[in-house]
């Protein structure tokens, strides 16, 4: 059975890894595009299910293609990879601000082929992320690192931001991109 990550995700490739010490990796290079009347829930998934079945459907065999997507929202607005300098430090003000809680919403879409027989999960899981207090400093110092451009919310828990992120609630790796828990569960019989 070949695995298939569809994401070139550092993050991904390293919690998969944990799991399934060989795979390749297939960039879907899709555009991201949200569809009306979804929950932001379904949303997610379905960018995780759009990335893995252009994946599944450009590969042969039997495999195993496993697609995500992280989102990150607060008070209904979504988060995405900021722009510039100026829009990854209004995100981490606005997601700083209040209660300094938002969410962190990761699809999950595994599609599975073997002898034939097409399997397909699509799912997601979500945390709850509390975050302490930043100064204007603090946050400037971050995007410094050039670690924040490429992030949905503007932050990498896994790095030094960390010092910046007072509890979560729900799953670390769910934070990070890749519900390792959900990919278990669903792939453990094929290893």
């Amino acid at each position: 059975m070949k695995f298939i990550l569809a994401s070139g995700s550092a993050r991904r490739k390293e919690l998969l890894q944990l799991i399934v010490p060989e795979f390749e990796v297939i960039v879907s290079g899709v555009e991201e595009k949200m569809e009306e009347g979804l929950t932001l829930q379904e949303q997610v998934a379905n960018l995780a299910h759009i990335k893995a079945k252009y994946v599944y459907d450009h590969t042969a065999g039997d495999r195993i293609v496993i697609g995500s997507d992280t989102m990150v929202t607060k008070n209904g607005e979504i988060y995405g990879k900021p722009k510039n300098r100026e829009d990854a430090k209004k995100m981490l003000k606005e997601l700083t601000s209040g209660d300094r809680k938002h969410t962190v919403m990761t699809g999950l879409s595994i599609i599975i082929e073997k002898n034939g027989e097409y399997k397909e999960y699509k799912t997601y899981d979500e945390a709850e992320v509390y975050f302490t207090d930043m100064t204007d400093e603090e946050i400037e110092k971050w995007i410094d690192t050039g670690k924040a451009l490429d992030k949905a919310g503007a932050y990498a828990i896994q790095e030094e931001f960390i010092v910046f992120v007072d509890r979560i609630e729900g799953n670390y790796a769910t934070v990070i991109g890749f519900p390792t828990h959900k990919v278990y569960q669903i792939i453990k019989e094929y290893l």
